[in-house]
């Protein structure tokens, strides 16, 4: 079985499971008392912090450990926005960020504060300018991921950490995604990680707050953790984390040529090989070991499970929102096209031929899904002439990619200058629909409402 799927949680580093096994016979007792065992696990647990605070370029005393990268992001910005609360009660975050940061601005809303989410660029990068112009004489915080989950693209940190640093507002940043690969750059102000997606254990996040922000934890008083992550800390889960953090950081320079090298290969010879798809994101400017790519016609889940009998484990859009009916926020921010869409990431490690492979039995596997889904072929042969100059295709209560089927086996039955009227009720063809239009070179005239759900107004321009 070949795991493609790092992004969502990365395979058990052996330096980290050395460093578990180990610490469980050390690190024990309470680091809080004096007493020899308390001493031992006070020292496992000071190292473990001094290694991470290296890796992530912070002080030590400004870096804690969490039960998660969620529970950190979560910490990390109740606590900046009620430290701030005399500034004012304005959040900024990205259209793009993990659920957990959007979660936490949803519940800052809900408790009266202000939101406001800036845009993306169709690459998946937000602009600084965008950031800038987001500001305000009462925002308290900022929010902005290092690189995005779903699609690879690493996010402009640095300059939008310089505008934040000139209207003397902080910076947090969700690095889970980037941690293993280096520092996150620029005058960032609070920053998150999460263990697991390094190739640590799950159950160990950490949260940096640098000297100077103003932060006020919220929740009853801790004396662990500064204050600010309460309860006992897991000192053998926390060695291995720091452990196995230095030890990707030590490959993480030939691992990143070597990895990017094999997604640059997937990102080329997708296309080539499979029909009537859109691969995803910045082309250069995102994470070595992460791409994405969509494909027509095709359910995501059912060709993972096409994937997952020939041996891949990869994952569709966000393991935090596939399990859901609606399209992955990330893509829907960016209007690109979410149906068939396919997320691979590649562990350290990742042996050339599996990608060969996996290349190998992707078209397969689309053909057999689309097949399935009687989605049209290249070779199907269109009417001799139009038959009516409007069309109504009727896909209420059917979930994409049928909608995008439906309209592409009727297309070619108005003459050119005709329009068809998509009904459907599902979110996804809102995206997927404009998404089918620019691919296939037709109008996108727009929506409105209709009876039962919306109809999506498709002009026909192109043969």
């Amino acid at each position: 079985m070949s795991y493609f799927d790092a992004a969502s949680s990365a395979p058990l580093h052996p330096v980290a499971r050395q460093a578990l096994q180990a610490s469980l016979d050390e690190g024990w007792a309470d680091p809080a008392r004096l007493y020899r065992e308390g001493r031992r696990a006070r020292i496992l647990l000071d190292a473990a912090r001094e290694a991470a605070a290296e890796a992530i370029g912070c002080r030590p005393d400004e870096l804690v450990f969490t039960s998660s990268g969620t529970r950190a992001v979560h910490t990390g910005i109740a606590g900046a926005l009620a430290g701030r609360h005399r500034a004012g009660r304005h959040l900024i975050v990205s259209a793009v960020e993990h659920s957990s940061v959007l979660h936490s601005a949803e519940t800052h809303r809900r408790d009266g504060g202000t939101v406001s989410e800036v845009p993306v660029l169709r690459t998946g990068a937000v602009s600084p300018d965008a950031y800038g112009d987001a500001l305000r004489p009462d925002t308290a915080l900022a929010c902005l991921q290092s690189a995005n989950h779903e699609v690879g693209t690493e996010q402009p940190v640095a300059a939008v950490a310089e505008a934040c640093h000139g209207a003397g507002v902080p910076l947090l940043v969700d690095a889970a995604q980037s941690l293993a690969w280096g520092p996150v750059e620029g005058r960032w102000s609070l920053l998150t990680g999460s263990a697991h997606k390094w190739g640590g254990p799950a159950g160990v996040g950490v949260l940096a707050v640098r000297k100077g922000v103003r932060y006020a934890s919220q929740g009853p008083a801790d004396e662990r953790e500064s204050g600010r992550s309460p309860g006992f800390e897991n000192i053998p889960a926390v060695v291995a984390a720091a452990a196995s953090l230095r030890a990707v950081r030590a490959e993480a320079g030939a691992e990143a040529v070597r990895l990017r090298e094999l997604t640059d290969r997937i990102r080329a010879r997708v296309p080539e090989l499979v029909p009537d798809v859109e691969v995803v994101g910045d082309p250069v400017t995102r994470l070595p070991h992460l791409l994405t790519f969509s494909c027509l016609y095709v359910d995501g889940e059912t060709l993972l499970h096409e994937l997952d009998r020939e041996g891949f484990s990869v994952s569709s859009g966000s393991s935090c929102t596939s399990s859901t009916l609606t399209p992955s926020h990330v893509l829907k921010a960016m209007g690109v096209l979410s149906e068939g869409n396919v997320r691979v990431s590649l562990p350290l490690g990742t042996p050339a031929e599996e990608v060969d492979r996996f290349l190998s039995v992707l078209p397969a596997a689309v053909a057999a899904v689309r097949e399935k889904l009687g989605a049209p072929t290249a070779t199907a042969v269109a009417p001799a002439q139009a038959v009516s100059a409007d069309l109504v295709v009727d896909a209420l209560g059917r979930r994409c990619p049928i909608p995008v089927i439906e309209l592409a086996k009727v297309i070619a039955q108005v003459p050119l200058g005709g329009t068809v009227r998509v009904l459907s009720d599902d979110e996804a063809a809102r995206l997927d629909i404009p998404a089918w239009c620019e691919m296939r070179g037709q109008e996108y005239a727009g929506e409105e409402p209709a009876a039962g759900g919306t109809a999506y107004l498709v002009r026909r321009v192109t043969p």
